[in-house]
């Protein structure tokens, strides 16, 4: 049995008013600091072999308590990447459909319009970059990456076979834990939290 562990980053100012963030490097708010602070005992309980991290600041900032906690180092990998999301960074989603109605359709459905990622890309480059990562640590270990809500929400639904609207967002500092046995992957648990 192989167990994965698929972590968000603590919440930034932005995730606070509904920006969308994408590959902008926004960093941890206060609240985000204290989120990865409180929630990596958590992750180090579960005795992780191997340590993954999105290299976007927010976060690396997050992978840096967890790796603080399990004594591990944490290895960044752009694969594990939020959503690029274009012009729309910096914007919430009201903003995005008013200016750019169109777009914004396409967009939300998945699309990838004005040099955004589509949902399909996001998909392939996370579930690539987790096979990577399930080899590179031990048969029986438990194994985590910290990336971002809608990037882990795609990985999660594709490795289990799900459709991307079965599962809810995912808080900051949330957590999903999916198991590999007999061949394939199950959710045991989505958006976990500290507390």
């Amino acid at each position: 049995m192989r167990r994965l562990v698929l972590l968000r980053h603590g919440l930034t100012d932005w995730n606070a008013v509904g920006r969308y963030q994408g590959h902008a490097d926004v960093t941890l708010s206060e609240t985000g600091v204290a989120q990865a602070q409180a929630v990596a005992p958590a992750i180090a309980a579960m005795r992780p072999v191997a340590l993954w991290t999105s290299d976007l600041a927010r976060a690396a900032a997050t992978a840096a308590h967890v790796a603080e906690a399990c004594g591990l180092p944490a290895l960044a990998d752009p694969r594990l990447r939020e959503r690029r999301v274009g012009i729309f960074s910096g914007m919430t989603a009201d903003e995005i459909r008013t200016a750019h109605p169109v777009e914004a359709e396409d967009f939300f459905s998945g699309g990838a319009p004005l040099d955004t990622e589509s949902e399909q890309e996001v998909e392939a480059r996370m579930v690539a970059a987790l096979r990577d990562l399930g080899q590179s640590s031990s048969t029986h270990g438990t194994a985590v990456a910290i990336s971002h809500g809608w990037a882990i929400r795609m990985a999660v639904t594709s490795l289990v076979g799900a459709s991307p609207t079965a599962l809810h967002g995912l808080d900051n500092c949330g957590w999903a834990e999916l198991v590999h046995r007999g061949g394939s992957w199950s959710l045991l648990a989505w958006n976990r939290v500290v507390g």
